[in-house]
C-alpha cells in the first residue's frame, strides 16, 4: 500500500478532480438540472479503468462540483456517493476486462446506470421535484430515462477518444500517463 500513495498519483488525482470541477461548473446551472444535464465532465468517469487514484478523485471532484447543485445537501452527498460506486465498478471491469471495447462498453456502463437510478432519487424523491407530471412515479422514470441518454452522450461520445488518448500515451511511454519507470505499457491480448 506505500508504493500507491505516489507523488504522481496523488498529482494525478487532484488534476483529474480539478477537471471534474471545472468541466462541470463551466456550464453553470444547466450541468445540475438533472433532465437533459450537460455534464461533460462524466466523460472523466472512464478513468477508473487505467487509474486507481481515478476513483477518489472523482468522488471529490463530483462532491465539490455539487456544492453549488440546485438539489443542495442531497446532490453534495447521494449525488457524489453515485459517482463513487459508478468509478469502483468501473475500476473493477478494468482490472476483469482486457479487451479494449469490452473494457469500455462494460466500464462506461456504470456511470450510466447509477446515476440514472439514483440522480432521479435525489431530484424526485428527496428534493420532491416532479415538474408537473402526474406521479412522483412517472416523474422519476421520466428523469430515469433523461439521465440515460445524456449519461450515454456524455460517458460514451467524450469518454472513448478519451480512453482511447489515454491508452496511447501510456503505449508511447508518456511518463505523466504512467505509474512508476517510464515504461511502454504492452498491449493486452485483443480477445475476440
Amino acid at each position: 500500500m506505500k508504493h500507491f500513495f505516489t507523488a504522481k498519483r496523488i498529482c494525478r488525482a487532484g488534476i483529474i478532480a480539478a477537471l471534474y470541477v471545472a468541466l462541470t461548473c463551466a456550464f453553470g446551472a444547466i450541468g445540475y438540472q438533472g433532465f437533459l444535464e450537460i455534464r461533460p465532465a462524466e466523460a472523466l468517469c472512464i478513468l477508473p479503468l487505467f487509474y486507481a487514484e481515478a476513483i477518489p478523485a472523482l468522488y471529490v471532484g463530483c462532491m465539490l462540483s455539487n456544492v453549488i447543485s440546485l438539489y443542495g445537501v442531497y446532490d453534495i452527498f447521494l449525488g457524489s456517493l453515485a459517482t463513487l460506486i459508478a468509478a469502483c465498478l468501473t475500476f473493477a471491469a478494468g482490472k476483469l476486462l482486457r479487451n479494449h471495447a469490452a473494457r469500455v462498453a462494460v466500464g462506461g456502463i456504470f456511470p450510466v446506470l447509477v446515476n440514472a437510478f439514483l440522480v432521479p432519487v435525489i431530484i424526485v424523491i428527496l428534493y420532491g421535484q416532479s415538474n408537473g407530471y402526474a406521479t412522483a412515479a412517472i416523474a422519476y422514470w421520466t428523469y430515469f430515462a433523461s439521465m440515460i441518454v445524456t449519461q450515454t452522450l456524455w460517458v460514451y461520445a467524450l469518454g472513448i477518444p478519451l480512453y482511447y488518448f489515454v491508452y496511447r500515451m501510456r503505449k508511447k511511454g508518456v511518463s505523466a500517463f504512467l505509474d512508476g519507470k517510464k515504461t511502454p505499457v504492452q498491449s493486452p491480448p485483443e480477445q475476440q
